[in-house]
């Protein structure tokens, strides 16, 4: 049975590297899309061809140096073209849209981790986002060395798993003192538990928001 919604919700996930957001939006999507609701799953960098060259010059491509300015700019070029291509459109239809990392990332990674000055991310990703910001963020936390050594397993590390273990500590304490910052909006959920309590976490922060927007009658 199909299910409606009231308006199009935006869920994203972040954490560390190795934190299991791929993971677990994978799984909710099977369960939501199983339930009858209209979905549509993402990430960043990527989810549009452009995002998907950019995506590889910045994770993949190891030829190409990048300073810290060129780096934010390509994070947030991918963002705008994601946004405008993918996101408003799947909002606009009252989709449910899952996406793996958005801005949050970037105040994380670039501001806490490289400690690029967070005026300008502001200002460079209000331009990017265009007025979008998630409904709801689950935020996977994993202490840094589980993390990795996760992150490890997976295989070949890209460019950001190969910075150094400050990098992720830095990227850490940045997340969490975002999500300190909007509790309302940024859930914390433990992630170096049994994977299907983590996944039972997640489902309970994700279902109370939609069960919000869920049209009756």
């Amino acid at each position: 049975m199909a299910q409606e919604l009231t308006k199009g919700l935006f869920i994203t996930f972040e954490g560390p590297e190795g934190s299991g957001k791929s993971t677990h939006s994978k799984r909710l999507y099977r369960d939501l899309l199983n339930e009858g609701y209209d979905i549509t799953r993402t990430s960043e960098p990527g989810g549009t061809a452009l995002g998907e060259g950019i995506r590889e010059l910045l994770l993949k491509t190891d030829s190409v140096r990048l300073d810290n300015m060129s780096e934010l700019f390509l994070f947030e070029a991918d963002r705008a073209q994601h946004v405008r291509e993918m996101i408003k459109p799947s909002l606009k239809a009252n989709r449910i849209v899952l996406c793996d990392r958005f801005n949050t990332a970037t105040f994380a990674y670039q501001g806490y981790g490289l400690g690029m000055r967070m005026d300008l991310i502001e200002e460079l990703d209000a331009l990017a986002t265009d007025g979008v910001r998630p409904d709801l963020t689950v935020l996977l936390d994993v202490d840094v060395p589980t993390g990795m050594a996760r992150a490890k397993a997976r295989g070949p590390a890209d460019r950001m798993e190969r910075r150094d273990i400050k990098f992720h500590e830095d990227v850490r304490r940045g997340y969490l003192a975002l999500a300190a910052l909007e509790a309302e909006k940024i859930r914390v959920v433990a992630a170096g538990d049994d994977i299907d309590r983590v996944y039972d976490s997640v489902k309970k922060e994700v279902y109370g928001l939609i069960e919000r927007y869920k049209r009756t009658g």
